[in-house]
């Protein structure tokens, strides 16, 4: 007679344990579907639709398929911020196309590339941990091992007169922590792959032979200032007394610091690590020698994402370059400000890292033998929603070129080969002029990549590289590149191919023999070595860092105060010739509008 009373108490057990299995499901479910950018954003932020992070097509590979064959990387011209009226002069921003919220997502052309899986660095050890430190107690954080910084005693006082380098012990959280979390650096590509191998990325396969057979990695182009940090590393006239130093380095990873919080955030978000860095230099008597005058840093992103005027969440970027003691500061961002005068661009970083002088002499054999089929070549994407963008124009020229001399790889999705190192590479390397207009920005990452593979870079608005590389490449543009006039192509005034076909063939070959000696200037060799007679992007920036800072310093004890003798805005002007007096053909290009 007991049996049917314990059959229904053992069925209610199982409805009970088979309902707390639902219900610890959906909340495991809930749990792992929120956005992933950190624990300050989940504590911060109420979730509904419009807080939740939407990835641009297929992109949000898990790291199963990311350590395969195939991967997705970030390479843009993209997305830069609508300008408030009422902004300070020197804040401008020419790109008032676009605000953080249009697409609610950054505008990248990506590009999909093979690697060898067993050249993945330690991704697990990498990625510790998925979440992100609370930014705002980063000034109050443990600071990294101070021995790790250590002068080549190889060296001679001597040799590094005028050049030692300080660089300061930052909390870990200024920069060790952010790869630690490398999950949290992007909403929709997993960053842990780029960020290993020292931040040059897994090693590229080369099955169809563009690359020489060691040195090329897929290298994130956002990725600048941890390639630039261990660099520094190696510097061979480190010192640990910062009384010697004549500059001092600060190792604050700003581009990967803001990329957590371009989307889906507030400013406090996206400014609380900047004004923790601030408060935290301001506190060092290191500081207080120059006021910061001979502090330097790497920002690896473009200067539009670190100049927001507003306090309005829309706004894009955060302001750390606004900020007074950051003023004070050289800031090294891969496109500069051509209207403010602490900013300074560096080359964008490319795939090729060498290891010796041996492997860049031997590339450079290669670009001088190799065979051009193409007479001019674009790789890219139309900008439709820029009133002023003129690859619409570019493309059609392109398609209607004569003879086909005109070879076109279209960034429009995945598919394309565009976005594959190998045959972007391989177009260069088969072309005697790679067009470069400017995209989002006036910066492309492709004017260097061209430059390595030994393709004149052939330029619409000065912009572009002009009066942004001048540490280094040479003042005189006509001898690397040519330029056309981005509105005589809007307009139709010109033919892109009429014009460089008449360039006479021996000025076309001194013009690719000097772009060919240019390569060293803009590639950052191997953090792990130093080349022996030449200089890289890394020595040639800090060469011009140590002179800026030393002019500064002459300066203040002599009581003078030149760098600012001259209206901000005429900067670009003032670092390309010297002076700000008397007109210029560029005038009209760089007025505000």
């Amino acid at each position: 007679m007991d049996w049917p009373i314990i059959g229904k108490c053992r069925n209610r057990l199982w409805l009970v344990v088979l309902a707390s299995f639902l219900l610890w499901l959906v909340l495991f479910c809930f749990y792992y579907s929120a956005p992933m950018v950190g624990d300050n954003f989940v504590k911060s932020v109420n979730f509904g639709d419009s807080n939740s992070v939407f990835s641009p097509g297929n992109s949000n590979e898990s790291i199963n398929e990311l350590l395969g064959t195939n991967f997705i990387s970030e390479e843009t011209d993209f997305v830069k911020p609508a300008k408030d009226k009422d902004a300070a002069k020197n804040s401008y921003n020419p790109f008032t196309n676009f605000s953080a919220g249009d697409y609610g997502l950054e505008n990248f052309d990506h590009i999909v590339t093979k690697v060898y899986p067993n050249n993945q660095t330690h991704i697990a050890q990498n990625e510790v941990d998925q979440s992100v430190n609370g930014v705002s107690s980063l000034e109050n954080a443990e600071e990294p091992d101070q021995k790790r910084f250590k002068p080549d005693e190889k060296i001679s006082k001597d040799s590094c007169s005028g050049r030692y380098i300080y660089v300061h012990h930052l909390p870990r959280g200024f920069n060790e922590d952010m790869l630690r979390h490398c999950r949290s650096l992007s909403n929709w590509t997993n960053m842990c792959l780029f960020t290993a191998n020292m931040g040059l990325g897994p090693s590229l396969a080369d099955s169809e032979r563009v690359f020489s057979k060691t040195s090329w990695f897929a290298t994130n182009q956002f990725l600048l200032e941890v390639i630039f940090h261990n660099r520094m590393k190696q510097y061979k006239c480190l010192t640990n007394d910062s009384s010697m130093a004549s500059a001092i380095f600060v190792p604050y990873y700003a581009g990967l610091d803001v990329s957590r919080f371009l989307w889906y955030s507030n400013t406090s978000m996206r400014d609380a690590a900047s004004l923790d860095l601030v408060k935290w230099l301001r506190r060092k008597p290191e500081w207080k020698k120059m006021w910061g005058r001979d502090h330097f840093m790497v920002a690896g992103r473009i200067t539009w994402d670190f100049r927001r005027v507003s306090e309005k969440d829309s706004d894009w970027g955060n302001k750390l370059m606004l900020l007074p003691a950051s003023r004070n500061m050289t800031m090294l961002v891969i496109e500069s400000s051509p209207w403010d005068n602490n900013d300074f661009a560096i080359p964008y970083p490319t795939y090729f890292h060498p290891s010796s002088d041996n492997e860049v002499f031997r590339w450079q054999s290669r670009m001088r033998r190799q065979k051009r089929r193409y007479f001019f070549s674009f790789a890219g994407a139309p900008r439709p929603n820029l009133r002023d963008s003129i690859r619409t124009e570019i493309i059609e020229q392109c398609r209607a070129s004569a003879g086909r001399k005109c070879r076109l790889l279209e960034c429009r999705d995945r598919a394309n080969k565009c976005y594959n190192p190998s045959h972007l590479m391989k177009m260069f390397q088969s072309s005697v002029f790679c067009l470069q207009p400017p995209g989002d920005s006036f910066t492309r990452r492709s004017a260097f990549d061209s430059i390595l593979a030994g393709c004149i870079p052939v330029f619409f608005h000065p912009g572009s590289a002009y009066v942004q590389y001048l540490w280094h490449l040479p003042k005189d543009y006509t001898k690397y590149s040519v330029f056309i006039p981005a509105n005589d192509v809007k307009s139709g005034k010109v033919s892109i191919q009429k014009i460089l076909l008449r360039i006479p063939k021996e000025k076309v070959r001194a013009m690719r023999e000097e772009v060919i000696r240019l390569i060293p200037r803009v590639i950052y060799a191997h953090p792990r070595s130093r080349l022996e007679t030449l200089e890289d992007a890394f020595d040639i920036t800090v060469k011009g860092v140590l002179e800026r800072v030393e002019r500064i310093r002459r300066e203040m004890r002599e009581g003078k105060n030149t760098s600012y003798a001259f209206a901000e805005e005429f900067s670009w002007k003032y670092n390309l010739v010297g002076t700000t007096v008397g007109e210029h053909e560029w005038d009209p290009l760089f007025a505000r509008l």
